[in-house]
């Protein structure tokens, strides 16, 4: 096998790669030999088929089959023998391929197979000293006032509802109730219930809906007017006003539980201070999962800054097209375009480009770091991360198990957070950020700032 680099252009690589027919001809003796062992033809004995006789049937066809395996065992070959790296897999193409007499002496093992591979390399990458990068953790203590709050919206979460004979509709009380809904006088898909429950107060529809039944009682009849907001998913609706004919069944009084030990054993609690140990353990994993999110954009920001090297034209590429693709998808299901937005398409495109080049270089950093650290994903944590992402869709855990495992490269991008987040912890304990205590509402507002969750 001959290798000739071609062409030389930054990261990008040409390289020629010519397989001798020797070769060639001795990878097709080889198959003819695996095969005469198997196969069974018709007037001989299994084994005893005549190799000419395989080659004449299967010559042509059999010779393909090398020449595809031979591409892909010396392409391979090739990358290796250069210690490279390529970004994605190399583009390979046959020399004179539009020349079918060649083709035809290459398969017929009357010619060496030459052919060209392209490819980009990965650059480079001197990851920056960890141990001197600044970084601050926030933490926040679990106050009561936290506790209690978290307490009264677990008993408002089990409020039962009492019907109550002539009761008027008020806040905080259920409603059920039937209605049908019309625009200009024509009803409309998904304007209509029977039985529907509204708790009053909640916002649960579309606003004037629930101004609209309060102070009725069960047995009263009203042409209920509310306007959908100009945003509504649905852009047929969205901006309308309609009139809906309600009809309310009855009305339900709250009875929000008492906070106390029968409240704390209903939930599974021994005791009242169990129970709020419970919802103090669960503030306190919030707040930490908040202040890890604030410094993971934290460490993010700054292995971006400390990085600066050539990054694959075409892995930039591809993240700038599934960015674009994304954004242009989110506007046709707002019924907007990109001439609603507040800048013109080249700047747009402009922004989300920076935004491409920032993930891709991130994307490499935290690689180099793990492979340099040798950082894996173990089986079982692949293993739980499947059945966690198969509890998503109950009922269909079969197809979810199947979809991971016939799609190529579906649990690459299962195992990519999961390798993300041992890398950010790696990088955690190496920095060793300063701890700093704010109150819960700093936390959240500096979690909103850095994240924009």
């Amino acid at each position: 096998m001959q290798v000739t680099e071609t062409a030389r252009d930054g990261l990008k690589r040409t390289l020629q790669v010519v397989v001798g027919q020797a070769e060639l001809n001795e990878r097709f003796s080889e198959r003819l030999d695996e095969m005469k062992d198997r196969v069974q033809i018709k007037g001989f004995r299994k084994g005893k088929v005549p190799v000419a006789h395989l080659k004449k049937l299967y010559g042509k066809s059999l010779m393909q089959e090398v020449m595809e395996q031979t591409l892909n065992d010396t392409s391979v070959k090739v990358i290796k023998d250069r210690n490279e790296r390529p970004a994605a897999q190399p583009k390979v193409e046959l020399v004179g391929n539009d020349d079918r007499g060649a083709f035809e002496r290459i398969v017929n093992g009357e010619a060496d197979l030459a052919y060209e591979m392209s490819f980009e390399v990965l650059p480079p990458i001197e990851v920056t000293d960890l141990k001197a990068l600044k970084l601050e953790k926030l933490v926040t203590d679990v106050e009561d006032s936290a506790v209690e709050k978290a307490l009264n919206d677990l008993a408002d979460r089990n409020t039962a509802y009492e019907s109550e004979e002539g009761r008027v509709a008020g806040e905080g009380d259920l409603v059920t109730m039937d209605f049908v809904g019309r625009i200009d006088g024509e009803a409309f898909e998904g304007g209509s219930g029977e039985g529907a429950s509204l708790v009053i107060g909640k916002k649960q529809f579309i606003p004037g809906f629930e101004e609209g039944i309060t102070g009725l009682k069960a047995g009263d009849e009203k042409v209920v007017e509310a306007t959908f907001p100009e945003d509504y998913p649905m852009p047929t609706l969205a901006g309308k006003t309609a009139q809906f004919d309600v009809s309310v069944k009855a009305v339900a009084l709250p009875k929000k539980p008492e906070i106390d030990e029968d409240f704390a054993k209903g939930l599974g609690a021994e005791s009242l201070d169990q129970l709020k140990g419970f919802v103090s353990e669960q503030i306190k994993r919030e707040y930490d999962q908040a202040s890890r999110a604030k410094l993971k954009r934290e460490i993010l920001d700054a292995l971006d800054k400390a990085h600066t090297f050539e990054l694959p034209p075409s892995l930039v590429d591809f993240e700038f097209n599934n960015i674009w693709t994304q954004l242009e998808n989110n506007l046709k299901a707002a019924n907007k375009t990109i001439a609603d937005e507040d800048k013109s398409e080249d700047e747009l495109k402009a922004e989300y480009r920076g935004i491409a080049e920032r993930r891709v270089r991130l994307g490499l950093v935290i690689g180099e770091i793990g492979e340099k650290n040798k950082l894996q994903v173990a089986e079982d944590e692949m293993r739980r991360a499947l059945v966690e992402q198969a509890r998503r869709y109950p009922g269909r855990e079969k197809q979810v198990y199947e979809y991971y495992e016939k799609t190529p490269g579906a649990l690459a991008e299962l195992r990519a957070p999961l390798f993300e987040d041992k890398v950010i912890d790696y990088v955690i304990s190496e920095a060793a950020p300063i701890e700093k205590k704010v109150s819960r509402d700093d936390l959240l507002k500096a979690v909103e700032e850095a994240t924009g969750a």
